[in-house]
């Protein structure tokens, strides 16, 4: 898939195709008003087009992903709304049948990440935007609606599912794929390992895609 990406926003790799698979086989019935959160180059708005949306929506907190995903998705005649800012206040009161997420979830060094590092880096346990994303995603789904996210097992996938069913949402890991630890990884190896994240030698990640659905009315 051909995508615009200005320097610094976050390349499409094994987390967000192993989503985009997700995506493919969830089901998702036509009409759907679909949220892309941390947008990125807006691959799986595109990917998500297929389902035959009734409206889409797509956030990144940067700039440059923001103008990334409009261009991404315009010239592929892709009608998205496109908005630059905190997804969670910008998308506020609004409510979506299908919520895709791809956040920054890699523990890092600094509780506020700077630079490039926003694309992935996530606070010391990487989960500064994972816990916000489960603690707003009942009020983001519309009765019915799912949330699909994907993050590595180095973030806590009990954490996630722990969350999202405390939110009364049915939650479930519906994907997995080991890849190899990417730069970002290896260069911070000592720093995870000293953290009791891997093993001493590790080289490989777990990738989840985690799917939490909200009850529909009526629903018991």
């Amino acid at each position: 898939m051909w995508l615009l990406r200005p320097f610094g926003v976050y390349r499409p790799q094994n987390d967000t195709w192993l989503l985009a698979d997700a995506v493919r086989q969830a089901g998702i019935r036509p009409g759907a008003d679909v949220l892309e959160i941390c947008s990125g180059t807006g691959a799986l708005s595109i990917v998500a087009a297929a389902t035959r949306p009734r409206t889409q929506t797509a956030v990144d907190v940067c700039r440059r992903a923001a103008l990334a995903t409009r261009v991404n998705t315009a010239v592929r005649g892709i009608d998205v709304r496109v908005e630059c800012g905190d997804a969670f206040e910008t998308v506020l009161g609004r409510r979506f049948d299908l919520v895709l997420a791809n956040p920054p979830y890699v523990p890092g060094v600094a509780d506020v990440p700077v630079g490039r590092a926003r694309a992935w880096d996530a606070g010391v346990d990487g989960r500064a935007v994972l816990d916000r994303l489960c603690a707003t995603a009942p009020l983001l789904l519309a009765p019915g609606g799912a949330l699909l996210v994907v993050h590595s097992a180095l973030s806590g996938v009990e954490t996630t599912l722990r969350q999202l069913r405390g939110g009364d949402l049915k939650a479930s890991v519906v994907a997995r794929a080991d890849v190899p630890f990417g730069p970002v990884l290896r260069a911070r190896q000592r720093l995870l390992r000293d953290q009791g994240r891997i093993r001493p030698g590790q080289q490989v990640e777990e990738l989840v895609v985690i799917r939490a659905d909200r009850p529909s009315v009526g629903t018991a």
